[in-house]
């Protein structure tokens, strides 16, 4: 069963190395979907593929890289168009901040 979440993530989570951490870990799970920063000093993403896969993403997330401190995560369901933001030909981009 697969799933795709949307998620941010709340904290320090800008200028530590935390997006690339989150593709580094998406890639290595073969999730498909997206990373980037956030304006507002978040890190917002879209993870899709088998739910246990996913789930394990979001919790690598919850504890992010070292130098980050993640104070919370808010996830939902995320829609195809969403995941269809990622780069043609990719199956895990890091998108520009918006």
């Amino acid at each position: 069963m697969s799933v795709t979440r949307h998620m941010v993530a709340r904290g320090r989570v800008q200028g530590v190395g935390y997006r690339a951490f989150v593709s580094d870990e998406a890639q290595m799970r073969r999730i498909e979907g997206w990373v980037r920063n956030r304006r507002d000093g978040t890190v917002e993403a879209v993870f899709s593929g088998p739910v246990e896969i996913v789930e394990g993403m979001i919790a690598a997330c919850r504890k992010g890289p070292w130098g980050s401190m993640v104070a919370g995560i808010d996830l939902r369901e995320a829609t195809a168009d969403e995941l269809a933001l990622r780069r043609g030909g990719e199956d895990f981009s890091v998108l520009p901040t918006v």
